[in-house]
């Protein structure tokens, strides 16, 4: 069976928080927000709601629909919530380690919901339980909370600015008290972060999608190292964290984000589209018909398709109603149902040279298999174009990678990558195609790319304690 989740890097977490001026149903409207997200964590879900006088909490293993029933969502009341989707990229996928963490702490209740990854987390922790502090979860959140508890004497305002300069690495984050919502980005803006607007009510949201979603206005991008502050009173920022280049996380324009978000002044279908026109000008093929992987090399495949001339074609049939497990009662059958939740469309395959396009390859094990399935759908050549530069160095900063060893593009140089996935011939995006494609100058994290990181990263020994 072929699994497309299974060569890509896998999705970070989302988060999402709302404040109403009065009791609104901000739990349903978290719910709906995180639905919007459900791509960027499939494994646990969570949504904290204040009234002002208390925060209560309910999280689960498993994705949205099936984490909250109505009976959940009846004792989520209040104006104001935060939620999370989680996919682990720090700590065991349990549901001790799911989001949102609440706390009791000198100020009343409090709340967290983090996407990213602190890459000095294990020396703050051992600092913290050293000074007494005990921990319930393995994952960077609960340090953040830690921090900010410590620290609330000085008022809920100063102590989130004072733990923020202590942690290291990327954070999207989304607090709650009885009282304020809160919001902060990392000073690199490494992790997206966004304003929103729904009557009265303010939003914060991993991306902009989530806004559409619930008919919501977006307002704007919080920036990097900014905290937003959302109480009864409205808006306001804090904006006096050192000013740092902005380095936003590339793979959020070429795979993780949903096409019909907009992140930092960029909308991501029109740059998905543009890396495919930018390949074709890099990386022409003579071909009869241009295909894209469902569903992140389709853009990219329809520009190459504008840019080339090729006709585009619906290479794949997608099954949607394959669920996230599929069990064969044998090795044989499972190997011979690989076309189970992907098959190839004969008519648009047969007799022609085609240009398969798919937005990157990590291990290259899917791509071996989809051009097999081409080749014996009747495809005479098969030229395989990648809409990303080629992956050769881990993340640090909130995406679960492989190892180096596992880095298909870590190990081999293009010809060998060629003949082992089988492709009559490869080619990758530049990556001065890529910033091309984004219109704007290295305002990005590229660090899987090229080995340059926006930050010192820890060493590669230590990635255990980190990301798995």
């Amino acid at each position: 069976m072929i699994d497309l989740t299974m060569d890509k890097f896998k999705d970070e977490c989302g988060v999402f928080g709302i404040f109403s001026p009065k009791e609104d149903e901000v739990a349903a409207i978290t719910y709906y927000g995180l639905y919007a997200l459900q791509h960027r964590g499939q494994e646990s879900a969570g949504i904290a709601v204040s009234n002002g006088k208390e925060i209560v909490c309910h999280k689960k293993m498993g994705l949205v629909n099936e984490a909250f029933q109505q009976k959940d969502m009846s004792k989520l009341k209040g104006n104001a919530a935060i939620g999370h989707v989680r996919y682990s990229t720090a700590g065991e996928s349990t549901e001790i380690n799911a989001q949102p963490i609440v706390t009791q702490y000198k100020l009343g209740t409090m709340a967290i919901a983090h996407n990213g990854n602190l890459i000095n987390a294990d020396v703050i922790r051992e600092l913290l339980e050293d000074g007494g502090c005990t921990f319930q979860t393995s994952i960077d959140s609960e340090i953040v909370l830690s921090l900010i508890a410590r620290n609330a004497k000085k008022g809920i305002e100063r102590a989130v600015f004072d733990a923020i300069q202590a942690v290291k690495g990327s954070f999207a984050l989304v607090i709650l008290t009885e009282d304020k919502l809160i919001g902060v980005r990392d000073t690199y803006g490494i992790r997206p972060l966004c304003i929103g607007k729904l009557n009265d009510s303010y939003i914060l949201s991993s991306e902009s999608c989530a806004f559409d979603t619930l008919g919501a206005e977006f307002v704007r991008d919080v920036n990097p190292g900014e905290i937003v502050i959302i109480d009864k009173d409205g808006l306001r920022s804090l904006n006096n964290i050192e000013k740092t280049q902005t380095k936003t996380c590339a793979f959020e324009y070429i795979y993780f984000a949903r096409p019909d978000s907009t992140m930092d002044g960029i909308n991501v279908y029109e740059s998905r589209v543009k890396m495919g026109e930018v390949l074709y000008e890099e990386a022409p093929a003579e071909a009869d018909v241009v295909i894209g992987v469902p569903d992140s090399g389709i853009p990219a495949a329809v520009g190459y398709a504008r840019a080339s001339g090729i006709p585009y074609g619906i290479g794949f049939i997608k099954n949607r109603y394959v669920g996230r497990t599929f069990i064969a009662p044998s090795q044989d059958l499972r190997e011979r149902s690989v076309a189970i939740k992907l098959n190839p469309l004969k008519n648009n395959i047969a007799g022609k040279k085609v240009v398969l396009i798919d937005d990157s390859i990590v291990r290259g094990t899917t791509s071996e298999k989809l051009i097999d399935l081409l080749r014996k759908a009747g495809a005479t050549e098969v030229h395989f174009r990648i809409a990303s530069p080629m992956v050769k160095y881990p993340c640090y900063f909130g995406i679960d990678t492989p190892y180096r060893k596992d880095l298909i593009g870590a190990n081999m140089d293009l010809e060998a990558i060629r003949q082992k996935i089988g492709a009559d011939s490869l080619q990758y995006l530049s990556t001065k195609g890529l910033l091309k494609a984004f219109n704007k100058d290295n305002d990005f994290c590229l660090g899987c790319f090229t080995g340059v990181y926006p930050m010192a990263t820890p060493m590669e020994t230590s990635k255990d304690s980190l990301e798995r």
